[in-house]
């Protein structure tokens, strides 16, 4: 029987076209209208015709249609629009001051309608067609859509054969809903493609550094976040809680990326509240049981979303300051997009089991004339994410670590991943504002991308995995608690005295004399728990002859004899040969046994000369 027959038989009464449905809103009703593309486009459309409609309050979530209407001054005299996120289509007049903004968390939304912090007169929202049972599905708008639909007074229904049947909270029965309006048209398309520029291809690429494989994903909205898909491509066992799916997501499906195998919340499910992108998408979650769409109150939970393990939220902003303040829903004064799902996820993900946040932004705006990263927010810039919240920021720059860490730490890892031509002065009012030490060094003003190809691992003869790259300014902390963590002995090997200090001014000319290239410093890290610690540190710097690099290494006791300075070693040669060095140079105490052991072992035509307790080893490269 199809549905047509079916509403015929079972509630016919209730079935009437739009404009009998739209005749029962009344002047002064306050309107819930369905999110996003699962908007009811001819019932809105219906709606606004019908002139005997007056001073109509509208409450949605992502809006399309409405951008139709917001420059027809009847329109704006007619109906007052209130949006919890501000859409693309929409901006423009939002900026004009012609629609109005509610701030709130996605997962707070549901319980404004519930509690009557917000009342509802008329719900109109999009279903899927019944099935044999009476049900309809709200398909790709569960979201706050569910509690906007339960708590009205008036629901009105457009049955359209689009709209997908989806799993989970999105089933509403027949005789749940006050009128039928059946009426066919496509879904709205979201998210309309873009080209990925190379700021998204870097941002990518550091996020997919950060992603390890089983985590569980959130994907926050807009273009970057949605881009950074693309790059996860060689990730194992990803899951997905998130509050929106798009076309992005279906490779890594497909590609067997996404699996939901190795989710402790729901496993074996994508859990999301929307569905926003192209008709393939649609077709794709339509009676898909592979997802299931829930709604926001649950989505977004803070306490819901940690019991994911591993969950990674990835979402985006417009500025961050140097003290890890976020903005992410106004260019100053000027409402851009909303709150969302954001703080929900960083907190959720915060308290998760081996979780974290992202936040992703190109570090420019307005064609590179202003920087993203910023020492203070912009006036009328609202904190959507408080400096507390944060965990990674990402540029195309780099990553920059902040959770846990001080202002002074924040400040130089933000700065280091800044446009170059900002960096310095970045530094300069951070040291104005006592953010930073007075003699603080701005980081190198140049592209360091080219560091990415000197990154690798080892993994250790007793399982675990050692990460090596290049030393950082944002290292200096670590660096200290590295040098402060080893035995005497091990330092008096190193320095040929017995060092007890480690300040601040001597780690300085430690980075003064760090360019990448005719001086070079790598680092080794291991997992400790949630952080990375320094094991290793590997160097060369240029000696008195310039095609000969001095060159030495301190590993950590518990690391010794594990083959950490061979493979330093024979890092650093192929460094120093990109540079035109032709040799290393070492001085060695005549008691480091081992480490004269590991020059003459990996340079057999190594000259080894001694003068009273130290031995000088040169060691030419083979061609």
């Amino acid at each position: 029987m199809d549905y047509v027959n079916w509403l015929d038989t079972h509630c016919a009464a209730k079935v009437v076209d739009a404009e009998a449905a739209i005749s029962h809103i009344r002047s002064g009703d306050r309107v819930f209208i369905g999110t996003g593309c699962g908007e009811p486009q001819h019932l809105i459309k219906t709606m606004v015709k019908d002139e005997t409609i007056q001073d109509i309050m509208v409450y949605q979530m992502l809006s399309s249609t409405f951008a139709q209407f917001v420059n027809d001054p009847s329109f704006l005299r007619r109906f007052f629009l209130k949006l919890f996120f501000i859409s693309r289509d929409m901006r423009k007049a939002a900026f004009d001051g012609k629609i109005d903004y509610i701030p709130a968390y996605l997962s707070q939304i549901p319980s404004l309608f519930a509690n009557k912090n917000i009342g509802l007169d008329v719900a109109l929202i999009q279903v899927s067609p019944p099935d044999n049972f009476g049900f309809c599905s709200l398909g790709v708008s569960v979201d706050i859509t569910r509690s906007g639909t339960e708590n009205a007074d008036l629901v009105i229904a457009q049955v359209n054969p689009h709209m997908p049947m989806t799993y989970g909270d999105g089933f509403i029965h027949v005789d749940d809903i006050d009128y039928l309006v059946l009426h066919e048209e496509p879904l709205v398309v979201g998210f309309r493609e873009s080209k990925e520029n190379e700021v998204a291809q870097r941002i990518g690429h550091y996020v997919s550094q950060l992603i390890p494989d089983g985590a569980t994903l959130q994907i926050g909205f807009g273009q970057l976040p949605n881009s950074i898909l693309d790059h996860l491509g060689n990730k194992n066992d990803l899951g997905l809680h998130t509050q929106l799916i798009t076309d992005g997501m279906i490779p890594l499906f497909e590609n067997k990326v996404i699996t939901n195998r190795k989710k402790t919340l729901l496993k074996g499910r994508a859990v999301a509240s929307l569905c926003m992108g192209s008709a393939e998408l649609y077709r794709y979650v339509d009676k898909n049981p592979a997802f299931m769409f829930l709604s926001s109150d649950y989505v977004n939970a803070p306490t819901v979303i940690a019991r994911n393990d591993r969950l990674v939220s990835i979402s985006s902003a417009l500025e961050v300051d140097l003290t890890g303040q976020v903005c992410s829903d106004s260019m100053g004064y000027l409402f851009y997009s909303g709150i969302g799902d954001q703080v929900d996820f960083l907190r959720g993900s915060a308290m998760s089991r081996g979780g974290f946040s992202i936040i992703a932004l190109p570090s420019t705006a307005q064609n590179g004339a202003v920087s993203r990263i910023v020492s203070h927010l912009s006036e009328g810039a609202g904190v959507a994410t408080t400096r507390g919240d944060i965990h990674f920021v990402v540029t195309e720059y780099g990553i920059a670590e902040l959770h846990g860490k001080s202002i002074y730490q924040r400040t130089i890892e933000l700065a280091q991943i800044a446009h170059p031509k900002f960096r310095e002065e970045l530094v300069e009012v951070a040291k104005k504002h006592h953010y930073i030490f007075p003699d603080q060094l701005s980081p190198a003003q140049e592209d360091l991308l080219f560091l990415e190809t000197y990154k690798s691992t080892l993994t250790l003869k007793d399982g675990r995995v050692v990460e090596f790259r290049p030393l950082l300014p944002s290292d200096e902390f670590s660096y200290r608690n590295f040098y402060y963590s080893l035995k005497k002995e091990t330092i008096y090997y190193r320095f040929f005295h017995k060092k007890r200090i480690f300040s601040h001014e001597m780690l300085q000319k430690q980075w003064a004399v760090v360019d990448y290239r005719k001086n070079m410093s790598l680092i080794g890290l291991v997992r400790q728990k949630g952080r990375k610690e320094f094991m290793a540190i590997g160097s060369y710097a240029q000696s008195d002859e310039k095609d000969t690099a001095e060159v030495a290494f301190v590993v950590r006791e518990d690391f010794q004899n594990m083959g950490i300075t061979s493979y330093l070693l024979e890092a650093l040669e192929q460094i120093a040969k990109e540079n035109d060095y032709k040799r290393f140079s070492a001085t060695v105490l005549a008691e480091n046994t081992a480490m004269l052991h590991i020059f003459k072992k990996h340079y057999k035509n190594a000259v080894l000369s001694r003068n009273g307790n130290e031995v000088t080893v040169i060691m030419d490269f083979e061609e």
